[in-house]
């Protein structure tokens, strides 16, 4: 199995819940599928000039965490990051955990369940829900073949 060092991973991969996508059963299942499916048109785009494939968390928080929560339930909150925008990660029952969270390098940043974000919300932009249709029907591609 892939080495994955998210935010949550060990207590991420206690989470077992069947999918639609046999082969993911857990959050790490699901990151390390991820991994072959992000790309610079899932990155939002004031990133993607920076996006390449040594960091392809970048970029890749709500529409991934929002794809967490139709595959784990759950829901998904924001950190606030000072320029008007979140960073979203998951909680699953009494689980932290945020599949994107490589992209800060190590930076620590503070999990408060206080800003919880909606897709409603998220979806208004259609830029950001046309990045998660593209990113589920990369990851659906990548499950057929597998």
């Amino acid at each position: 199995m892939e080495k994955s060092g998210f935010f949550g991973c060990d207590a991420a991969s206690k989470l077992v819940r069947e999918t639609i996508y046999s082969g993911i059963r857990t959050p790490k299942d699901l990151y390390n599928a991820l991994k072959k499916c992000w790309c610079a048109e899932t990155c939002a785009p004031r990133m993607r000039s920076d996006w390449n494939e040594d960091d392809p968390t970048l970029g890749q928080c709500s529409v991934t965490s929002f794809l967490v929560q139709d595959l784990f339930g759950g829901m998904v909150f924001g950190i606030p990051m000072g320029d008007g925008n979140y960073h979203c990660f998951n909680v699953v029952g009494d689980t932290v955990f945020d599949l994107t969270s490589e992209q800060f390098s190590g930076q620590v940043l503070d999990y408060a369940l206080d800003h919880e974000q909606t897709r409603a919300k998220h979806f208004l932009k259609a830029e950001k829900k046309a990045r998660y249709e593209l990113l589920c029907e990369k990851l659906a591609c990548l499950m057929k073949d597998n």
